[in-house]
């Protein structure tokens, strides 16, 4: 499918705005251009890696800066946790329903690209 180039109805911009404005689940998780690139790091790492934020950002290929924008939440929506007692703080993977959904939507993704 190929979407038109012509502009859309001014409803459907207006419900695109409020979702953006007020994102949940997938899209809270991908709206912003470097998370996705965060979260594929992270799916990349060896279980049980702990990393601080500027390990996290050279894994990622980012800045630390950019690390530190989106840690909060990645950790709001339990795709990482901080590691107790550590400091400078680590963090590492979370073990929670969404991170084993991750693996899996990750999994079956490059299994379709194969």
């Amino acid at each position: 499918m190929s979407e038109s180039t012509s502009t859309p109805p001014a409803e459907e911009r207006n419900t695109k705005a409020a979702r953006l404005e007020h994102p949940s689940g997938f899209l809270a998780l991908t709206k912003h251009e470097s998370v996705p690139i965060l979260v594929d790091a992270l799916l990349d790492l060896p279980p049980g890696r702990e990393m601080n934020k500027t390990e996290f950002a050279e894994h990622a290929g980012v800045t630390r800066q950019t690390v530190s924008t989106y840690i909060d939440l990645l950790l709001e929506l339990d795709v990482v946790e901080e590691v107790p007692n550590t400091s400078p703080q680590r963090y590492r993977l979370a073990e929670s329903d969404v991170v084993q959904e991750l693996f899996e939507l990750n999994s079956a993704l490059n299994a379709v690209e194969g």
